[in-house]
């Protein structure tokens, strides 16, 4: 394992009311970003990324912050989220796997067996370097706007290892999970630590929060999240806060019934995407950890509504910071990420509007 590199003193943030909200304070006003906000709705993305492959272009660090920067200079968002893949990790530490458009990514040889597991390579923070440079060029650039750090959750690298791509029903994954679950935690553990390193390299280069996706980990019923999936995220979340004090974040799709666990993982703001309620988000997360404090939620417009006309967008938008309040703390996003086909203009009177409607007077 590398030993982390000494965390550089942050940038003083302590009043920007994303990190204020995410650590269940109360900001100015109710801070807003979007998952996927740096991507194809934006025709600027569109034009830097043309003729660039996705895993080239996360390992480019100016193409990085370039991307990363767009949605907070066109939309004036409260957080910008390191642009990256969720597979890239893997990639640099040197597994063979490609993205292929219109399918996603694609595993040269699946994981499958113990011996597999044995032989996956482990991640050391310099085949990550120029994504640690992005983070230095971004926060030099970024004034008082924070950066979230991002990585992928073991379960779903697990599981696009274990497929060879993306699954709907993930077979595979949950069969190995079933009938050899001591491969299945030497597996996770390995996908746990290089996770860890990867933000690990992202903190020490000085983003402000993290996030974890774990965007599969909805197809699991909640007694197959606590065994064979909750241990290896709560390793990540306590490697987080070995190595810096900053907001965890933790997000998946479809896990209205893990919420609970997911916040127990170790997050302080859990992700909620559209199928349940913010204010129902928040009871069944004081339920589950009665001890743990006013809990924070992160959501959670759903992504299509934004192609029903302006007037659906504002009633949906005030519905959901209503539902928000009842938490310790909101951050308004969508339950997902933007679609390609999105409006831009309607991300930026999104945002208008969180900021305007929740103003503290």
């Amino acid at each position: 394992m590398t030993t982390p590199a000494p965390v550089p003193a942050r940038r003083d943030l302590a009043d920007a009311p994303f990190l204020v909200a995410a650590r269940g304070g109360t900001p100015r006003h109710t801070p807003v970003w979007f998952m996927r906000q740096a991507g194809r709705s934006l025709p600027e993305y569109r034009q830097v990324r043309e003729g660039v492959p996705m895993l080239q272009a996360c390992m480019t660090p100016e193409l990085v912050s370039e991307i990363t920067l767009q949605p907070v200079r066109r939309h004036g968002v409260d957080a910008a989220i390191l642009f990256s893949d969720i597979v890239l990790p893997l990639h640099a530490a040197g597994i063979g796997l490609e993205i292929v458009a219109g399918t996603g990514p694609v595993v040269a040889s699946p994981v499958r067996s113990a011996a597999d597991v044995e032989a996956l390579p482990k991640l050391d923070q310099d085949a990550v370097a120029p994504v640690a440079e992005a983070v230095r060029l971004l926060v030099g650039e970024l004034g008082e706007t924070p950066l979230i750090g991002f990585a992928g959750a073991p379960f779903t690298l697990a599981s696009y290892l274990v497929e060879g791509g993306p699954s709907r029903n993930h077979e595979r994954t949950k069969a190995l999970m079933h009938s050899d679950p001591r491969t299945w935690h030497a597996l996770l553990e390995k996908l746990a630590e290089t996770t860890l390193e990867f933000l690990r390299a992202q903190l020490a280069a000085g983003v402000d929060a993290v996030q974890l996706f774990d965007s599969w980990a909805g197809a699991l019923s909640l007694r197959d999240y606590r065994e064979f999936v909750l241990p290896h995220s709560e390793r990540i979340f306590a490697g987080v806060a070995e190595v810096a004090d900053v907001p965890k974040i933790h997000f998946g799709v479809g896990t209205g019934e893990l919420l609970g666990a997911m916040r127990q993982a170790g997050a302080d703001v859990v992700g909620v995407d559209w199928r349940v309620p913010l204010d129902e988000a928040a009871a069944r997360l004081r339920a589950a950890a009665p001890d743990a404090g006013e809990p924070v939620v992160q959501g959670n417009l759903d992504p299509a509504v934004l192609f029903a006309g302006w007037d659906a967008v504002e009633r949906e938008v005030r519905r959901i910071l209503a539902e928000g309040a009842a938490a310790g703390g909101h951050v308004f996003n969508l339950g997902h990420g933007v679609l390609p086909s999105t409006d831009p203009e309607v991300l930026t009177r999104v945002v208008e509007l969180v900021h305007t409607a929740s103003e503290q007077r």
